[in-house]
């Protein structure tokens, strides 16, 4: 019988907007209900998360420090191919840098789920 191990550094960011939404945003609940339906919520879940209940405005352009999982990765990489962008309008859509689009596809296999 195989378990899932959440990491334990890893911050519970469904208990997060959970309490975000409840103090600050509860009009903002049944927007984001199906987001934090799930068990575990991707790197992907929670820049959706953030757009829904702050906007798009507040996110912070310059953000050196974010990191995606594989899963993430292969997701951005495949809506890239779905919207038929190049690596400049991809970087510009989820605010990455070109240089870290370019390194994902170059390591492609490495990434895939």
């Amino acid at each position: 019988m195989e378990k899932e191990i959440q990491p334990i550094n890893s911050p519970d960011y469904k208990k997060i907007y959970q309490d975000i939404l409840r103090i600050k945003y509860p009009e903002k609940t049944e927007a984001c209900k199906n987001i934090l339906k799930k068990k575990h919520l991707t790197s992907m879940d929670v820049v959706l998360l953030n757009e829904i209940i702050f906007g798009k405005e507040s996110i912070i352009t310059n953000q050196p420090h974010k990191s995606y999982d594989c899963d993430t990765i292969h997701e951005i990489l495949n809506f890239q191919i779905k919207n038929q962008l190049n690596n400049s309008q991809l970087a510009k859509h989820f605010k990455l840098s070109r240089n870290t689009i370019l390194k994902w596809k170059k390591n492609r296999e490495q990434f895939s789920p």
